[in-house]
């Protein structure tokens, strides 16, 4: 993977178990993009402002993002994300439990690029892996 391609992922979730699956789902899809994680919204805004020891790096970064979690939930994370300037253009997929309607419509009010109910079990959740990692490489991000 040439260096201009690499893409910087933040997976933002409080559950082990899910940052433990899609860890794994990336190794068995040999997707080796640096993956950083934060359990709230609290933590993962200091890490993409260049906060603490682990910044991430300020181009080429997507976020998977959990709606339900403690301190700073999905939701209220992407209003403040939007409304930081350098940012709000940072590419979001919601990776969530949530099927409720209301979450789906308040996320795309954020300009989420992507909304995926998170899968049940692990060869899906592979899938899913799989398919969201055909769709960043093909996109052509900043």
């Amino acid at each position: 993977m040439s260096e201009h391609k690499v893409l910087n992922i933040l997976l933002v979730d409080d559950d082990e178990v899910d940052v433990m699956n899609v860890k794994r789902a990336f190794k068995k899809n040999n997707i080796t993009n640096p993956l950083y994680t934060a359990s709230n919204g609290l933590e993962a805004l200091q890490l993409l402002r260049g906060e603490g020891e682990l910044a991430l790096p300020q181009t080429r970064r997507l976020i998977l993002l959990d709606l339900n979690m403690p301190k700073m939930g999905g939701i209220e994370f992407l209003k403040e994300l939007r409304s930081h300037p350098r940012l709000k253009p940072t590419p979001v997929i919601v990776l969530t439990t949530s099927n409720e309607d209301s979450d789906k419509v308040e996320a795309y009010n954020f300009n989420v690029a992507g909304y995926i109910l998170k899968p049940v079990t692990f060869s899906s959740f592979v899938d899913a892996m799989a398919a969201l990692n055909k769709y960043w490489t093909l996109s052509e991000l900043p």
